[in-house]
């Protein structure tokens, strides 16, 4: 499907939901009484990037709606074919839930719901996501660099929309460049205590680059040459397609043992030895392993020439010794023997590594940039 075609898709679900929602008549809550669709005839500006987003959708990993409201979004999602986890926190959803039980009882659905706190420390039903939808929740929360920082582990896209500001409430100061977040006072925006931050554009920029996120495009709607961060006159929104930098460089594969944390920018250090598992291919057939990675002068120094092997399920590639800093691939043709299996095993060895020192307790053996099976 092109982006026109999930936008006429999107208005007859909507009329769809209408239809349902008055059919309920719940008489001990209300629905949540925003527009929780709207965002995807806006995906149409995010073209040429948004017309990639949808096809590598496709990889059949589970979509992620944060912030769920009454599940519209998860529903529609699913209507599409998607598997989607809907997630949000009983306490500040607008009827603690009961709205997107009720649809999805009345669907028939099976999206799976997931009653979870993202604004303290959470973990995600699933390792794996293929997009995360983070709509108009981002000034909900306290620690929005958290779930970002989260989430570009977890998700290999992020549609993500919330409020901006050019101006302070005065109209006196414009921070728009300068990466500056509004604090808003609980009586501010709607009077609403669960609002928190408003960032400039410049702000929200950098709170992606900070969080590993890569940003495809984004567009500004709203009162976008005078918004403020409290009056409904000034609001100005942003919606945004990014990347996970950490799943772009470490994709389809789980990293299993040799292996410390993420750095900025993407890249892992390894220890001696290190190991990953991919899923099997769909074609039969040789393939080629690529590991990409630097070698940084003090390891040389320390060390001296260091030599690189792998196995893949025990089948031995050749080891490939790198005497010089810097960034190297080693790149070797799989033999299919190797390839037929659900699960593709690559176990990589070190004949030497940084041991632990007073200034830093790991073992250290490359800085890896990526790692392909193709």
């Amino acid at each position: 499907m092109d982006l026109h075609e999930i936008a006429q898709r999107e208005a007859e679900f909507y009329t769809k939901l209408h239809s349902v929602k008055a059919a309920l008549q719940p008489r001990d809550f209300e629905w949540y009484p925003y527009d929780s669709l709207g965002n995807f005839s806006i995906l149409d500006d995010l073209l040429p990037a948004g017309q990639k987003f949808w096809p590598a959708l496709s990889a059949g990993q589970p979509l992620l709606d944060l912030g769920c409201g009454d599940g519209d979004l998860s529903f529609f999602l699913e209507s599409l074919g998607y598997r989607v986890h809907a997630v949000d926190y009983p306490p500040t959803n607008y009827n603690r839930l009961r709205g997107v039980r009720a649809l999805k009882a009345a669907l028939n659905s099976s999206v799976e719901i997931h009653a979870m706190d993202i604004d303290s420390q959470f973990s995600l039903p699933e390792q794996t996501y293929g997009a995360a939808f983070v709509l108009g929740i981002l000034y909900h929360l306290k620690n929005p660099f958290y779930l970002l920082e989260t989430l570009a582990r977890h998700a290999k896209y992020c549609l993500l929309s919330t409020r901006i500001a050019r101006f302070t409430p005065d109209l006196r100061i414009d921070f728009q460049d300068a990466p500056l977040a509004y604090l808003l006072d609980p009586c501010e925006a709607n009077n609403d205590p669960t609002n928190y931050w408003i960032f400039s554009e410049a702000a929200f920029r950098r709170l992606l680059d900070r969080t590993y996120w890569w940003v495809h495009h984004y567009v500004t709607t709203g009162n976008t040459s005078q918004s403020d961060p409290v009056t409904w006159q000034g609001d100005q929104r942003i919606l945004c397609l990014a990347e996970s930098l950490i799943l772009s460089r470490f994709g389809t594969e789980t990293l299993l043992k040799g292996w410390h944390d993420v750095e900025p920018g993407g890249w892992r250090w390894t220890e001696k030895q290190f190991s990953v598992a991919f899923p099997g291919l769909s074609r039969s057939g040789p393939a080629a392993l690529r590991l990409n990675f630097g070698l940084p002068e003090v390891a040389l120094e320390r060390l001296g020439p260091v030599t690189l092997a792998a196995t893949v399920n025990g089948a031995p590639l050749p080891p490939e010794t790198f005497a010089h800093s810097g960034e190297h691939t080693y790149i070797h043709k799989v033999p299919a023997t190797a390839m037929g299996r659900d699960t593709i095993l690559v176990e990589f060895q070190l004949d030497k590594a940084q041991p632990p020192s007073l200034d830093d307790q790991r073992e250290l053996g490359l800085i890896v940039l990526s790692v392909q099976l193709d």
